[in-house]
């Protein structure tokens, strides 16, 4: 399998397949409920190169993976012997906050579809687009079969998110699919029909009225339903004899949930939902550009933390009720913005490493996917990623000011444009939309080619008094004894008697005033004599002769007179780790024989500039 390695690496990490109470995925993370999250480390798991991030929040432990989350959280169902028949574990022991507890529901019932989900908006984005430009009609069955594809998830919403609330809540999925399918029946449909008829007579069920509303495309209803079924479903089976589970426990919570949803559960919740999408489009319609301003700028900062799953149910709440959603269109410029910053990046570092991350970031972010251009570049850069969030916050101010909609769910990625053009075709709500984007995009861009990667000043170095005998540190890092190197010449002491010290800051500096002797073509290593004749060879990392000089770069030249504290050579460290290399560097005293004594001055850890090595005539 291929991702085997990654996904025991993974387990091991989170505890043990043992700790795993759930695991379902969403567009770029595994998300895990773990009986103790004490056992888990992160730290550990973020070392791994297969893993983006570790984020802990909503009381789930989230591993980003990227775009082949998919492939990986298969790797680990398989690993832990997790299949769709496993029971559901139950978890003693630490309380989640009610907002925790909220995202952790939200993002078990809709993770498992938000693939195809964003697959089916995107394919009603693209049919208005055909529709506007004229290459399609909508009497045509080419475009009729395609709509029936793009909307048919979201028409048969609850037949699908009572199969995964099912999961969810601990029940058998297919006794609340079963309650999601009863609610979209057609006969349920054609009784609502019925009764918007004037002069239609009220329809009783055991003698109690019945109100009829429409539940396709509905959310809350399903879910409230799922979880009265479920917790009937247990009192059932706790009741029940073994031999009569199996066909009692179905038959007693479709007899009693369904009609209590359609009497009771349906209308309380979709009075719930419209409260909901009023009460929010209230709030829009008062100060629209703040609300875009307010949700442009903070939505990565809630994608950081896993919370934006809170939102994603009024998202479709809206849709379902409204017919449109506002809100949609403001995060698709915080995304853009990101995806810009990304680019800018791109364009202006000189770092290889950064460069590669960058494309993939950046193609990543144009279907929507910004994790790893926010772990992996925007957010350790810290300035690119608060361009990104101001940029957003610009582009989602004009976005809802120009008052632009979707008017079908997806993911919020560059076709989510095709998405806010109305029924009635192309009018000023979609042109404002685009200039949000548009305006976001380019704004993080410059700002980030700008000013978002500063040229560092290095770090002054503080240089020791020293003696014509004395050798200081040429890099910062941890001291290793010579014979503890990885490599035989060396620590056999054969090119000379020294110490090795294994960097944690990629540069190197003179440890004494003299001259550089030679220089090695590929840039990893430097030889250097002192004016006292102290023959010094610092060999930066061990077989880096492979890389071929393309982690480092010379400042000096061979002949060049230096004085101690004065720039050498600077080296990427993260790529060498990354290319296999061990780091631990020799600094060895190539004429070492002329001297009788050697003297290591420095402890444990030493300095750039500071007192590392003496030499005794």
């Amino acid at each position: 399998m291929e991702y085997k390695a990654l996904a025991q690496d993974i387990l091991s990490h989170v505890g043990g397949k043992e700790n795993i109470v759930s695991l379902v995925h969403c567009a770029t993370r595994l998300r895990f409920k773990l009986k103790e999250s004490g056992k888990a480390d992160a730290e550990a798991l973020k070392k791994n190169p297969g893993v983006i991030m570790v984020v802990e929040s909503g009381g789930q432990f989230q591993v980003v993976i990227g775009n082949h989350v998919h492939d990986v959280w298969q790797a680990v169902r398989y690993e832990a012997g997790i299949n769709d028949d496993s029971e559901p574990v139950a978890v003693k022991g630490e309380k989640t906050s009610a907002l925790g507890q909220v995202i952790d529901i939200v993002s078990g019932i809709f993770a498992p579809f938000i693939g195809v989900m964003a697959a089916t908006g995107l394919l009603k984005g693209l049919l208005a687009l055909a529709v506007v430009c004229g290459w399609l009609n909508t009497e045509q069955a080419t475009y009729k079969i395609w709509f029936a594809a793009s909307d048919a998830l979201f028409f048969f919403f609850p037949l699908f998110l009572g199969y995964t609330a099912g999961k969810k809540f601990g029940g058998n999925p297919f006794i609340t699919m079963v309650i999601g399918g009863a609610l979209t029946h057609p006969l349920m449909i054609q009784a609502f029909e019925a009764a918007q008829a004037p002069g239609a007579t009220a329809d009783y069920f055991l003698g109690i009225p019945v109100t009829f509303i429409n539940y396709s495309s509905s959310v809350i209803p399903i879910i409230l339903a799922a979880w009265v079924s479920c917790w009937i479903e247990r009192r059932s089976n706790a009741w029940l004899p073994s031999a009569m589970k199996n066909f009692f426990t179905p038959a007693i919570c479709l007899a009693i949930v369904v009609p209590l949803t359609f009497l009771i559960i349906g209308p309380v919740a979709t009075w719930l939902s419209h409260l909901l999408a009023n009460g929010y489009q209230a709030v829009y319609v008062v100060a629209p550009w703040l609300a875009g301003a307010a949700l442009g700028g903070l939505w990565q900062v809630c994608v950081i933390f896993g919370l934006h799953w809170g939102l994603v149910p009024l998202m479709i709440n809206n849709m379902a009720v409204l017919g449109y959603d506002s809100m949609m269109p403001i995060i698709v410029p915080a995304v853009v913005a990101q995806v810009g910053a990304v680019l800018g990046i791109f364009l202006a570092t000189r770092d290889a490493r950064q460069k590669v991350l960058a494309g993939s970031a950046f193609s990543a972010g144009l279907f929507g996917i910004t994790e790893p251009a926010i772990y992996g570049l925007t957010l350790p850069l810290r300035r690119p990623f608060i361009f990104g969030c101001v940029a957003g916050a610009i582009g989602g101010a004009i976005t809802a000011f120009s008052h632009s909609y979707t008017f079908s769910f997806g993911l919020a990625n560059i076709f989510t444009l095709a998405q806010m053009i109305p029924p009635s075709g192309v009018d000023a709500s979609f042109w404002g939309g685009l200039t949000g984007a548009i305006v976001a995009f380019i704004l993080a861009l410059v700002m980030t080619m700008i000013a978002g990667l500063p040229h560092k000043s290095a770090e002054p170095i503080t240089v020791a008094k020293a003696s014509e005998n004395d050798v200081l540190a040429p890099m910062t890092g941890t001291v290793l004894a010579l014979d503890q190197v990885p490599d035989t010449t060396f620590a056999s002491g054969l090119l000379g008697k020294g110490v090795a010290i294994i960097p944690s800051v990629g540069q190197v500096i003179a440890p004494f005033d003299g001259e550089v002797a030679s220089i090695f073509q590929t840039k990893h290593a430097i030889g250097l004599l002192s004016d006292s004749g102290i023959e010094l060879l610092i060999h930066v990392g061990i077989d880096t002769v492979k890389l071929e000089g393309a982690p480092f770069t010379a400042h000096v030249k061979e002949g060049d007179k230096v004085k101690a504290g004065d720039l050498l050579l600077t080296f990427d460290r993260q790529a060498i780790i990354d290319a296999g290399y061990d780091l631990a560097t020799p600094i060895i005293i190539s004429n070492s024989d002329d001297y009788p004594g050697l003297e290591i001055s420095a402890a444990s850890a030493v300095t750039a500039g500071q007192p590392l090595l003496s030499v005794q005539h």
